[in-house]
């Protein structure tokens, strides 16, 4: 399986500078990653919601060393929501954070990362919208959730994301699935070892409709990350059979896969949210993407090789 080796590759220096120096990159993570600052993705949220879908925003940038990187890190999110304010785009557009950006790997990093992500979530609650707490690697999902249920007792409608490949996910989904809850579920894409995950896509598919239908039977509002087709209609059939409304769940998929398929739900009158990330350090996030999806791999050694 390819996925496992990029993401190995995805923690190496010296891969990260022969991708990076590559000149290709820069053109295929634009396909993924399309700005590096808020001034190159305004349009590009204005092309979006122009088109009836919504957003949700990620700063990209995990390899957080420092306190002051973690406070940095903090300010990006905040110039984000300022902007959005300005584009009065405040309930179209939540944002999506990783603790580790807030500094939750470094010394005493659990109330770091709660000390930095607190005036996120009150300044995103100002101007109508709210944040989601991406998942990490396993280790990180106890603080993650702790820091979850801390930011729920004043902005209830903070959201978090669970992975289908982990074993704990379905007692997890359980426990949040509760009125007022928003929880966006995803099949996962860090390599995880056997002891915790399932390794094969048929068992995590398995568990993804397990898990799905545990968030939609529940009574919280369920996110549905995911491009595959047949997920997709497990979705809707499980939705329908629950009794829910269209606005009462949404599809969330990465800006820059199967955009035609964002259109076609949000004209269905589905809620359609696009998960858009931007910024300068953007390898983590395309290592990512690449494991995630053979065809993705094979879109960056396509451009590669039109290059050459």
């Amino acid at each position: 399986m390819l996925g496992p080796v990029i993401l190995a590759a995805s923690r190496s220096d010296r891969i990260r500078r022969l991708i990076s120096a590559a000149p290709v990159t820069r053109q295929v993570v634009d396909r993924f990653i399309p700005g590096a600052t808020v001034d190159e993705i305004v349009p590009i949220v204005r092309e979006l919601t122009d088109r009836g879908l919504e957003l949700t925003m990620d700063v990209v940038g995990e390899d957080i060393t420092t306190p002051e990187q973690a406070g940095a890190a903090r300010d990006a999110y905040l110039e984000l929501v300022d902007r959005l304010k300005q584009l009065e785009l405040g309930t179209r557009a939540e944002l999506s954070v990783k603790l580790s950006m807030f500094g939750q790997a470094l010394p005493g990093g659990h109330e770091l990362a709660l000390a930095n992500v607190r005036p996120v979530v009150e300044a995103a609650a100002a101007i109508g919208t709210t944040v989601t707490l991406d998942a990490e690697d396993h280790t990180t999902l106890d603080s993650m959730f702790a820091i979850h249920e801390e930011l729920r007792k004043d902005f209830p409608q903070t959201g978090c994301v669970i992975q289908a490949y982990l074993f704990r996910t379905e007692a997890d989904a359980r426990r949040l699935a509760g009125n007022g809850s928003r929880v966006r579920l995803v099949k996962g894409a860090y390599k995880e070892p056997a002891e915790v995950a399932h390794q094969s896509k048929h068992e995590i598919d398995k568990a993804y409709v397990r898990i799905l239908k545990v968030l939609v039977e529940g009574e919280g509002y369920p996110m549905i990350g995911s491009h595959d087709p047949r997920l997709i209609s497990i979705a809707q059939e499980l939705a329908h059979r629950a009794g829910r409304k269209l606005d009462e769940y949404e599809f969330q998929m990465l800006y820059g896969i199967r955009g035609d398929e964002h259109l076609r739900l949000a004209a269905e009158g589905h809620r359609m949210r696009v998960y858009t990330a931007y910024g300068t350090d953007w390898y983590g996030y395309f290592m990512r993407r690449l494991a995630e999806k053979p065809a993705n791999l094979r879109f960056f050694a396509r451009s590669i090789l039109t290059r050459g």
